[in-house]
């Protein structure tokens, strides 16, 4: 089987929604080089959603509600199992998990291509290798798999696409053609992770949505998981001059993505978290608040990214180190002003 030419593609990235998305870039250029392939992707349950309806994918394959499908003995050989049954000839895997390339390697798959991270590929014979400690941007070490493959990776994005009946659906649900203004003060949860660090103040929030709506006319729109309830309803209770929409709980990963792309839609802010990368990739005009994690790495992965940081000393290894114990919203995070600042420039 030539490495220029194959028919049946794995592609397995499990976790989470931001590092989807952020694989995206990899996809596309994956997919401009193997147009008649097929592509399935092999994703957790958690994060299937943000691939709903991708037009590069044949197939979207659930590997179960584990952050790392490959992090228990019966996982891994369940995993390299079901690899090999789909009989495959090519595998990518912009993994660094040990154990995720051992799977690749007892899947027999002959073309296995993956992060080659401090010595954790082992199980890959197309070796992207990586510094765990360059400062460099999550998709474009991704893409370190395509050029590794030897693949053109110019002009290739985080990419995905609301469906139509997601976005008839939201534009049913905000009614009129008034301007929209979406606040996200959730994310920083999900399998693999616990960073509620990341998540600008709600009073921020609520002061920044504010000033916007007073300034165009927008209505504010409130979104996020179950989970973030405490959050929307501080903001609710902060925003006496007017009074929100609140759909928290009550859209889709792609349904919010939707949302973020309709044309009376003048901004989604949120924070760092998978949500607001899927919005910025399906081209919602995007403004990510940036405090602990380095936007350097985890900005949106599209051009002409938008988001407001101050620039602190962060952990050289990423957000794998967790959250700088020292860090402070009130002493080294973006201000409301400075939010205001950067939506005028930016956006």
């Amino acid at each position: 089987m030539s490495i220029r030419s194959p028919q049946r593609i794995a592609f397995l990235k499990a976790c989470c929604i931001g590092d989807v998305v952020f694989a995206t870039a990899l996809l596309a250029a994956v997919r401009r080089s193997y147009p008649d392939a097929q592509i399935d992707w092999w994703v957790s349950r958690w994060s299937a959603g943000a691939l709903e309806g991708h037009a590069a994918l044949q197939r979207v394959i659930n590997t179960g509600d584990e952050s790392n499908p490959a992090g228990t003995p019966r996982g891994l050989f369940s995993l390299a199992r079901r690899l090999r049954a789909g009989r495959y000839d090519m595998l990518i895997a912009p993994e660094r998990s040990r154990l995720i390339s051992l799977a690749a390697l007892l899947s027999g798959i002959p073309v296995r291509a993956g992060l080659d991270s401090a010595g954790r590929g082992m199980g890959y014979n197309v070796k992207a290798r990586i510094d765990p400690a360059a400062r460099r941007h999550e998709a474009e070490i991704y893409l370190d798999i395509a050029r590794a493959l030897g693949l053109d990776t110019a002009d290739c994005w985080a990419n995905a696409q609301p469906r139509a009946i997601d976005s008839i659906f939201t534009q049913q649900l905000t009614g009129d053609a008034a301007p929209l203004l979406l606040v996200h003060p959730g994310g920083g949860v999900n399998p693999g992770m616990r960073m509620t660090s990341k998540r600008w103040p709600a009073d921020r929030f609520a002061a920044f949505a504010a000033r916007v709506s007073a300034e165009t006319g927008a209505r504010i729109v409130l979104i996020g998981a179950e989970g973030d309830r405490d959050l929307t309803r501080d903001i609710v209770h902060s925003l006496t001059d007017c009074k929100p929409i609140d759909l928290t709980g009550q859209l889709t990963l792609m349904q919010t993505a939707a949302l973020a792309t309709l044309p009376q839609t003048l901004l989604y802010i949120g924070n760092d978290n998978g949500v607001a990368h899927l919005a910025a990739a399906c081209g919602g005009k995007v403004l990510m608040i940036f405090g602990p994690s380095d936007p350097l790495r985890y900005a949106p992965f599209v051009p002409n990214a938008a988001y407001a940081w101050k620039p602190v000393a962060l952990p050289v290894e990423g957000v794998s180190a967790g959250a700088p114990l020292a860090f402070d919203w009130a002493r080294d995070g973006v201000s409301v002003e400075e939010a205001l600042s950067c939506y005028h420039l930016k956006l």
